[in-house]
């Protein structure tokens, strides 16, 4: 019986070794995560809080940082002659590119949700432009495109048509990085298509039967059912245009006359050329802060416009 009782204690763990095998397994899922929590408080946690704490500073690389209080925000506001044509020219970019990319996405996915033969392969080419658009190397080329003598205009006189100052105004330097926005599409291209084929077709065919045509089942059905997809690439796409810098940058340089002056070039002069670190660390938060209003509206405004097909709202 004792040797019975001396196997057994042998071959079973004691209950502090199960103890502790109980709580390696409770810390096992915090292991896998951790180099993406170490890379989060370093990256972004970090930057995002130092940020507001040199925006209250007059910190210039180099130096101690000085603590000025609001002065960093009230000269925004009073003595930057460029803030508020930075403000103006960033809005209109986004009221221009965000719903032409939306509509152009949704558009492309209306064709690309049909069965024909190599529809997966037209649906990589269509989305690829979303993955090389925002490198140095597609604004380059998408500047030598738009050149006065380039690939365009040279297509325009072959038609006889005049040829065209693409950057050459502000008016139309815009709208031609715009249009560099726009082509990047395919993600919010991704989910509408996801999203037109979670729509039950028997919707469609009781549409047919009561004798709709495609364009009011288009507003009457595919639209409502879309609109939570609408409502997620709104906010989206609204973020990531605010932030744009690459273009504007390459492209035209903020030029001419400050037409394409973005917030992300006005905050790219003051911190790497202007070396006002401080100053660029408030403009920094009120981008956030625009951004952030701007989120806020609409999501206040989806009760009236997003439906679910539960019946809820967000």
């Amino acid at each position: 019986m004792k040797f019975r009782d001396n196997l057994n204690c042998g071959l079973n763990p004691s209950p502090s070794k199960k103890v502790v095998k109980r709580k390696f397994k409770n810390y096992t899922g915090l292991i896998y995560i951790l180099p993406w929590i170490i890379g989060f408080v370093v990256f972004q946690l970090y930057p995002f809080i130092a940020t507001l704490f040199y925006s209250f500073t007059n910190y210039s690389l180099g130096r101690v940082p000085k603590f000025i209080g609001l002065k960093n925000y009230i000269d925004m506001f009073t003595n930057d002659p460029y803030f508020f044509q930075a403000v103006k020219v960033t809005t209109i970019y986004v009221m221009m590119v965000v719903p032409l990319k939306l509509i152009f996405a949704l558009f492309i996915a209306i064709i690309l949700n049909v069965k024909i033969k190599f529809v997966n392969f037209f649906r990589t080419i269509y989305y690829i432009p979303s993955i090389l658009a925002g490198s140095v190397t597609i604004s380059i080329l998408w500047r030598a495109l738009f050149v006065n003598d380039g690939l365009v205009n040279n297509l325009l006189s072959f038609f006889h048509i005049g040829q065209i100052q693409w950057l050459g105004s502000s008016l139309m330097a815009l709208f031609t990085i715009s249009m560099l926005g726009v082509w990047q599409f395919g993600s919010s291209m991704v989910l509408f298509l996801a999203g037109l084929k979670q729509i039950p077709k028997e919707l469609y065919e009781a549409g047919k039967v009561d004798g709709a045509s495609k364009i009011r089942m288009f507003r009457i059905i595919t639209i409502p059912l879309l609109t939570p997809i609408i409502f997620f690439n709104l906010i989206m796409q609204m973020i990531n245009a605010f932030q744009e810098f690459t273009s504007a940058f390459v492209v035209t340089n903020g030029g001419p006359m400050r037409g394409t002056y973005l917030f992300g070039m006005k905050l790219y002069e003051e911190a790497f050329k202007n070396f006002k670190m401080g100053y660029a660390s408030s403009l920094s938060w009120m981008l956030f802060l625009a951004i952030m209003v701007f989120t806020l509206l609409i999501f206040k405004s989806s009760s009236s416009w997003v439906h679910y097909e539960d019946g809820g709202e967000f």
